[in-house]
Formats: structure tokens, sequence, C-alpha cells
């Protein structure tokens, strides 16, 4: 826990995906990793599960295998406990809502979000993490995002799951903070409340990785623009809606990323994807998104969910890079919260 004040102290996370070690037998040292370093709980992402499963079993598990993939969790379930650790939620799960009524797409993200409720628990964790869906197929009507939301919503209510709903910033129709809160206030519901990120907010209203700058060009107002989103945020947002807060920085992109779906990806989904470092070594303003999260007088989870290229190209010592996430994580509140 980080003292916030005198009264006040908030839990601290670690996404497991963020530890870049791809090796499914490396799931245990990157969990006594993040509870070395302090952490009180984890993310604990659905591809670290898959590939752990491969260790234990001692073959691949298919995706939709979800008695075998929550054996797995299980497994990981036993060793966070002894390591004093919560499990937070489950992530990362793609393109639920808005798909057309009666269409296989819409009937596999249910069966998948079943599938992944069982996994859940398993793990002994309450919420899934579901992130604004990127697909183009999807439709733009607000109400059916929401009715799909509340659905689903309505299915968890009965195992006491939770849903945090996060802006992906390159996502089709609810990329901003604004959006997913519209959908969030209108779905009522208390199973679905957001989860709010440094990177998919700034990333998108204030950064780009496609200009030269690193900023969002041809808006002479942009910091103006970025400073009422922030004091919008932080007198709209009921501190209970906030699930979660996820922390992460942005590299400047040097060359500027090519404005294409090179591998099917958008610009700011392929900077997403590896080039979010610890807080302070990139170039987002971090530190006024934070500021503004704790001015709704939110005082839940933040946690650590990095992306970080340059990591993936050096010595891979975990205890080493947990520590430094905690000690910069330290700084930054202390920095925020002035």
């Amino acid at each position: 826990m980080l003292q916030l004040n005198d009264s006040v102290s908030i839990p601290t996370s670690f996404a497991t995906c963020s530890l870049m070690s791809n090796s499914g037998e490396k799931l245990p040292e990157k969990l006594e990793a993040i509870a070395n370093a302090g952490f009180d709980g984890i993310e604990l992402a659905m591809p670290d599960l898959l590939e752990y499963g491969k260790v234990v079993i001692g073959e691949a598990i298919n995706e939709n295998d979800y008695d075998s993939i929550s054996q797995i969790a299980r497994k990981v379930r036993s060793i966070t406990d002894d390591l004093g650790l919560k499990v937070l939620m489950l992530q990362p799960f793609p393109r639920f809502e808005g798909w057309k009524a009666g269409s296989k797409e819409r009937d596999d993200a249910f069966a998948r979000a079943q599938g992944w409720a069982l996994v859940m628990e398993a793990a002994g964790t309450d919420m899934l993490q579901i992130g604004s869906s990127d697909s183009p197929d999807i439709t733009s009507e607000v109400d059916q995002l929401t009715a799909d939301l509340v659905e689903l919503a309505e299915m968890f209510a009965k195992k006491g799951f939770r849903i945090a709903y996060e802006n992906w910033c390159w996502s089709t129709h609810a990329a901003t903070w604004k959006k997913i809160w519209d959908i969030v206030r209108r779905a009522n519901r208390p199973e679905l409340g957001l989860c709010l990120d440094t990177f998919q907010s700034a990333g998108l209203e204030w950064a780009d990785p496609t200009a030269k700058s690193g900023l969002l060009e041809g808006q002479p107002n942009l910091e103006k623009q970025w400073q009422d989103s922030l004091a919008d945020l932080s007198s709209t947002l009921p501190p209970e809606k906030i699930f979660l807060l996820q922390i992460s920085d942005a590299y400047r992109m040097d060359p500027p990323l090519a404005n294409d779906f090179e591998g099917g990806q958008p610009p700011r989904s392929r900077w997403s994807h590896d080039c979010r470092p610890l807080p302070g070594r990139g170039y987002l303003p971090v530190k006024e998104f934070l500021r503004a999260v704790l001015k709704t007088g939110f005082s839940g989870w933040l946690s650590m969910e990095v992306f970080d290229h340059k990591e993936k190209q050096g010595n891979g010592d975990m205890e080493a890079y947990t520590k430094e996430a905690m000690r910069s994580l330290k700084e930054l509140v202390l920095s925020a919260n002035k």
C-alpha cells in the first residue's frame, strides 16, 4: 500500500504481461518478483496463463479450453496466495461489444465471456478488464454498445463479478475516457466501472506517435484542450466508478510511426504494445493525469501496465525491474499529490 496522506492508503498492482519474458516457466518468477517489490496484487494476463499451461500440462492449451485454463489458474492462485498477492483482475478481453444481434461474432463474444468467468473464479478474482472494441465491423450506436455491457453485467452480477471497461485509444467508437464514461453512466450497473489508463488517454488526446513532435499537430489550443479534459474528469467522474487506474508512460517515436496498418494494427496500437515504459522514462503527462484522477477522491488500485521493447532487449532482471517500478510509482504518487 502507498500512503496518500495520513488517513488514506492506496493499493498497488503490477500486470504480469508487463514483465517481458514470454516463457511460461517464468510466471512463478514473475509473481515472486512482483511480491518482493512490495506490490499488493497483480493483473493476471490470459497469455501468461496459456504459456504457463504449456509448462504445467506439457502441451499447448487451446484458448477456448476453459477447463484446462481454469486448472492452470487454480495453480497460479495457490502461488499468489502463498506470496500474499491479490489477483486484481483477468485481462485483456478484446472485441466484446457492438456486434450485430444474432451474429456468430456476438455469440462468440458472450461464449468467451462465460469461459473467462470460469477462469476468473478459478483464479480468485472478481474483475474482468474489457477493452473498448477496435473492430471496424461493430455498430456505432451507443445504445447498443451499452446494452451489450449491461447484459454481461447482469450475468456477472449473479457471480459477484465486476467489469472494468477501458478506452483503448485506437478503438472504433469509444477511444476516450469521456466515451467510455458515457457508456458506463448509461448502463447504470454497479458491476460496471472504468479502467482508466494514463497512456490510453494522453496517447490520444495529447500525443501522436506519427508526428515528429510527438504531439497532436494542427491544434493550436492543444494544451488548453488537454487541461480542460483533465478538469472535466476531476469534476465529472464519481470515484467509486473508477475501478482502477493503469499507469505507464510512452516513448516519443523517432522516427515517427508510419500512419498505416502495418501488421493489421493502427499506429497507436503498435505504439501501445511495445513503447510504454515506466513513468518518467517517456514524455507523456502522466503526473497530470494521475493528479486529475486523485482529485475525484479516488483511492483505489494503481496498477503498473507497461510494455517496453527496450526491456525485452535488456538483461531480463525481473526483480530489479519490479523494484524500479515500485520506486517510480512512489515518486509519481508523491509528486502528483502535492
